[in-house]
């Protein structure tokens, strides 16, 4: 889809394309993951302009989510920048930011997530996530895991880029790789916030 060009005249014209060089791929990709991961929800192409500043109407990449909670799961997307994989949770608000805080508190559950991020690091994931600027309401600005006290959502992210086995089968197999080695958090975060 053209980044220039984001009317929905282009898009009549173009649809074919869609369909046949970016959705029907992701559906492929996804359903071959289903068995071990379930099933995706592979995202429409247009935006929701509502109440968005940018009217554009028509998003420039796409992505697919496999949940297993409320804004929980594993993720993958193409886009002009190329492919990238994650997983996590995008969206907590309330009584589940609220657990998933409690559960970052815990003195047992707290390092095992410490942990699980350490080692996303160590293996190349990127840690995202929405960070508030100041202490929590209710938690100690001493907390030895403040830092994980002010997410609010927490992701493990890696790009491939436009590595050349994107284009290949291989890429079915890095995207479950990397999905494997990213179900301790997405099962931490899913026990915490179920």
């Amino acid at each position: 889809m053209s980044l220039v060009d984001n009317t929905k005249s282009f898009w009549e014209a173009h649809k074919a394309v869609y369909a046949e060089q970016v959705k029907a791929p992701m559906v492929a990709l996804t359903g071959a993951l289903e068995p071990e991961f379930g099933p995706a929800k592979v995202f429409r192409p247009n935006r929701d302009v509502r109440f968005a500043k940018d009217k554009t109407p028509y998003k420039t990449h796409q992505g697919a989510f496999v949940g297993v909670g409320p804004a929980c799961g594993w993720y993958v997307e193409v886009a002009a920048p190329g492919v990238r994989v994650g997983a996590g949770i995008y969206e907590a608000s309330g009584e589940r930011l609220a657990a998933l805080r409690a559960a970052m508190a815990d003195d047992l559950r707290g390092p095992v997530l410490e942990r699980i991020l350490r080692d996303l690091e160590r293996g190349g994931f990127e840690v995202h996530g929405e960070r508030l600027k100041t202490v929590p309401r209710g938690y100690d600005k001493e907390h030895p895991r403040l830092e994980l006290l002010r997410m609010k959502t927490v992701l493990g992210m890696r790009s491939y880029g436009f590595e050349p086995f994107i284009h290949t089968p291989e890429l079915l197999d890095r995207v479950r790789d990397d999905w494997r080695r990213l179900r301790p958090l997405v099962e931490w975060l899913a026990d915490a916030t179920g």
